[in-house]
């Protein structure tokens, strides 16, 4: 029989990352350290006529090696491309043999926001000028949300829990916290979780510049998102794919495992406020981050890290401050506040495990990122955010928060792994 579900421990043991700093795990951490930044002029396509014309995009990109052929490269979008090569990665940084484990009890949840928004942009397009006569017939399975999930199970022939969870920006953070209830309820002993994302297409741009949610500082990209900081004018799009190797604690110790940290807890709320703008006082999330440390067994001033949302949009950012404060009180202005966007843009559907890798990282090197472009104090942003340079502390815990437009708000929990 199964053991209660409360007594299963989860840790993370793999870490897979595609994103503007770099598409391999300790290049991307090395440059998020130095303080380095991924934004720059739009190059995928033609941006001269658009409000924003500046993204964090991924640059010299191949992912051959995670495909079985050249083929499949090509029946793919490029969100799955992401997510794939990320999940390979994090499969690899595991080193969990696959030929030694019951596939069955291995899954999958790799969710994306938006989808294959290129294989929409360039069928449509043929659409218009050659007809439906000469649509791709693998149009479908490209820009469906689910697919990097599928493909990345097809490949290594994993049989367990799949699905792609879709709510915008906190997309990645509830694959990854659904992945940790699998594991605790005992329906999977590993599961590869998180989020990829591929939307600086010329739609994708122009659809949040009609929204007016994004900076303008064209003429100085890498200065144009800046979380926290009073000249924030929005965020700055972004594009990648984070998986984490999420594995209940004994069936890693059993095979020797590198542990990471332990996976602790989840939140999960809903706003309804409004399609796009966070509920007043940030009181939505302030319920997420209670509910992820209440799964935890953990008590705010327990928490010596929080990667933020933090996206550099004018109303976001004094939501989630307000929010951090109505939780961690007295402890608010003592624990590390950081927001990865300054260096990566805002990676949409991906964003949170991207940022939980940082998170992973950070618990792993006593070392956590700094908040780029932080040169102007909000005052009611007051928050200690780790300005421009990265910081040695102990972290012992962290909570990372994802909110998406929709209202969704996501928050997860891990510590030091202690046996």
């Amino acid at each position: 029989m199964a053991s209660n579900w409360t007594e299963r421990r989860v840790v993370v043991t793999g870490l897979g990352v595609v994103s503007p700093l770099g598409h391999e795990l300790q290049t991307f951490w090395d440059q998020l350290l130095a303080s380095q930044c991924g934004v720059d002029k739009i190059t995928s396509f033609d941006a001269s006529q658009f409000d924003t014309q500046i993204a964090a995009q991924v640059k010299d990109f191949n992912p051959a090696a995670a495909f079985p052929s050249p083929k499949e490269v090509r029946r793919t979008d490029r969100y799955s491309q992401f997510g794939v090569y990320a999940g390979w990665q994090a499969l690899r940084d595991s080193g969990l043999d696959l030929n030694r484990v019951n596939l069955d009890e291995v899954g999958v949840f790799i969710g994306s926001g938006i989808g294959g928004l290129e294989t929409v942009t360039e069928q449509h397009k043929i659409l218009l000028e050659r007809g439906p006569g000469r649509l791709s017939p693998f149009m479908i399975p490209m820009l469906i949300s689910n697919m990097a999930s599928g493909i990345f199970s097809m490949y290594h022939n994993l049989r367990g829990p799949n699905f792609a969870t879709c709510s915008a920006c906190a997309t990645a953070n509830h694959a990854l916290g659904e992945a940790w209830r699998t594991i605790k309820m005992g329906d999977a002993q590993v599961m590869f979780a998180g989020g990829a994302e591929a939307t600086v297409v010329g739609i994708g741009i122009g659809g949040f510049c009609a929204m007016r949610a994004m900076s303008t500082r064209n003429n100085d990209p890498k200065h144009a998102s800046r979380p926290f900081d009073k000249d924030r004018d929005g965020f700055v799009m972004g594009e990648g794919s984070g998986v984490l190797a999420l594995e209940e604690l004994e069936h890693a110790k059993a095979r020797g495992a590198r542990i990471y940290c332990e996976f602790a807890g989840y939140g999960n709320t809903a706003d309804a406020h409004h399609l796009t703008a966070p509920s007043p006082g940030g009181e939505g999330a302030a319920r997420c981050m209670r509910m992820a440390l209440r799964n935890a067994g953990l008590n705010p001033e327990d928490v010596s890290y929080i990667n933020a949302h933090g996206t550099s949009t004018p109303q976001g950012d004094i939501a989630e401050t307000q929010a951090i404060k109505t939780v961690f009180g007295n402890h608010a202005r003592k624990v590390a506040v950081s927001s990865i966007k300054g260096a990566t843009g805002h990676m949409l559907g991906a964003a949170g495990a991207v940022e939980m890798i940082v998170c992973a990282k950070a618990i792993q090197t006593d070392t956590v990122p700094p908040t780029i472009n932080y040169e102007f104090p909000d005052p009611e942003c007051d928050l200690d955010y780790v300005p421009n340079t990265a910081r040695h502390v102990k972290v012992n815990a962290i909570v990372n928060n994802s909110f998406g437009f929709g209202g969704h708000n996501a928050t997860l929990v891990a510590k030091k792994f202690v046996d």
